[in-house]
């Protein structure tokens, strides 16, 4: 197989994902151009890429990320609706009316939280990478991935149970909805 026909397979597969994570960092706009960025790194170090290659472009991606903040010096802010919306697809089926309230209860739980804690969960929850592989793309140990991964689950826990309380949302609706939680892998 050529260079140019991996790198094919390695686009189609990976694009869509790695777009949607760097939009979940920096936006729609700007993960456009982070991803296109990925995927030069990509062309340029074909035989470099391990297997499987994601968590590594999404290392890549993120290096990226961080030296456009240190280039631009300027604040972002999560674009976690935009990276939902990304990745999400098909239809959806169930109380449409609750799943926005949970949804939002969510995302404003998630938006209390660090930005440490927002990737870390994120990594796992919307981009579907085990601990190992997101332990790769943060630049850790497996074993620390996971201490910060359960820290991250309980302290969005409590940041849902806070949300709810200043909603005024009572004992008996919240355990109508499902639990907000963080799928194991």
């Amino acid at each position: 197989m050529t260079d140019a026909q991996r790198f094919r397979d390695l686009y189609e597969e990976c694009h869509p994902r790695v777009l949607a994570y760097a939009s979940s960092l920096v936006g729609r706009q700007v993960g456009e151009d982070i991803t296109s960025e990925t995927f030069t790194v990509a062309w340029r170090r074909m035989r470099d890429i391990p297997t499987p290659p994601l968590p590594w472009l999404l290392g890549v991606a993120r290096n990226l990320t961080h030296e456009l903040r240190r280039r631009d010096g300027r604040q972002y802010a999560l674009a976690a609706e935009e990276a939902q919306r990304v990745i999400a697809s098909g239809a959806h089926v169930g109380d449409v009316a609750a799943d926005v309230a949970e949804r939002e209860v969510a995302l404003q739980a998630l938006a209390t939280l660090s930005d440490a804690d927002r990737e870390v969960l994120t990594l796992v929850a919307w981009h579907g990478l085990g601990p190992r592989q997101a332990a790769r793309v943060l630049g850790c140990a497996t074993a620390t991935f996971s201490v910060r991964l359960h820290r991250a689950r309980r302290r969005l826990e409590r940041a849902v149970s806070a949300v709810e309380d200043s909603a005024g949302l009572s004992r008996e609706v919240r355990g109508s909805r499902p639990k907000v939680t963080v799928k194991e892998h």
